[in-house]
């Protein structure tokens, strides 16, 4: 089992009512910890992972192109490496993200093969499950809960996103460029993240908890569960939503930092209104100039796609 100062609990154990204190107080006192027993097992992961990864290598650009959506408000098909840029998004910076991805949602998907479709089809099915299990838990663990029938909330629109980050060139190693993904939060109820580590040890994502940016290192037979915006919104507040980065390794580290992410947003649906004086006071940064809001509305300022990016 991996070192980490971050907490690991079973949904399983969980689901029965054990380790509530413990849990209660690390959701609101953090917002992520660490989930073993959620209904999955790693072939499921390799197989999804090993898909995209074989299309990332032997796709062509035309095939490519083919799945690649030119809306940049929706998370579907292809998204070549650096087209993306969290930093814009997030007024931190203008690079970009140094990673390929692939995505995939509820409807209007993009797939290259049937084969490709059924194999993400049936994970995106089983994270989609366990995600919501994971929220129900989460959300009941205050006693805050403040956001309407639950299973209304968690008939969602989620979007699963299979990150491939590459060794970086000597212009993104830390010395120059310390990220391969900006500082932010997830605009989310929660995520589940399932990740490869870095060959060579390097501990690329960290959340942020108590000011200070901790290390999430791959765990056997568990997933990261980061707590997201949505989340303070449907507990008044008392769920934090942690901002995290993905670092970049130093040079003398660039060599085996290349890993995946498999990242399931369990978002609400488009139609969920929420206060936006209130998201603000939990520390959201929201430039609507609205008195209520709906999660459409807050996704659609939210995202930069870099069709044309200059490279050093």
């Amino acid at each position: 089992m991996a070192d980490t100062t971050v907490p690991i609990f079973s949904l399983a154990e969980l689901r029965k009512g054990g380790d509530q204190e413990a849990f209660r107080a690390c959701v609101t006192e953090m917002g992520v910890f660490y989930l073993t027993d959620y209904g999955m097992l790693e072939k499921e992961h390799r197989s999804a992972t090993d898909t995209a990864l074989d299309f990332f290598e032997h796709g062509t650009a035309a095939e490519k192109k083919a799945v690649t959506t030119k809306v940049p408000t929706m998370r579907r098909g292809y998204s070549a490496l650096e087209a993306e840029s969290t930093a814009q998004v997030t007024n931190t910076g203008t690079y970009t993200d140094y990673s390929t991805s692939f995505s995939m949602g509820i409807s209007d998907n993009l797939f290259p093969t049937p084969q490709f479709e059924t194999v993400w089809t049936d994970y995106f099915d089983h994270l989609y499950t366990a995600a919501q299990e994971t929220a129900r838990v989460v959300l009941n663990a205050t006693g805050t809960y403040d956001a309407g029938p639950m299973e209304e909330l968690l008939d969602c629109d989620p979007v699963l996103r299979l990150r491939y980050f590459p060794e970086v060139p000597e212009h993104r190693a830390a010395e120059r460029e310390p990220r391969r993904m900006a500082p932010h939060y997830d605009l989310s109820i929660i995520t589940l993240i399932h990740q490869t580590p870095c060959a060579n040890g390097f501990v690329s994502l960290q959340a942020e908890i108590g000011g200070a940016m901790v290390d999430l290192p791959a765990v056997p037979d568990a997933v990261v569960v980061l707590c997201g915006a949505i989340a303070p919104l449907a507990t008044r507040g008392a769920v934090p939503a942690p901002k995290h980065h993905v670092r970049s390794p130093g040079a003398g580290l660039r060599a085996g930092s290349d890993r995946t992410s498999s990242v399931f947003f369990l978002r609400p649906s488009t139609d969920f209104t929420f206060s936006v004086p209130e998201a603000r006071t939990y520390g959201l940064d929201i430039s609507l100039d609205a008195e209520t809001a709906t999660f459409g509305d807050w996704i659609g300022t939210n995202y930069v796609t870099m069709h044309s990016v200059p490279k050093p």
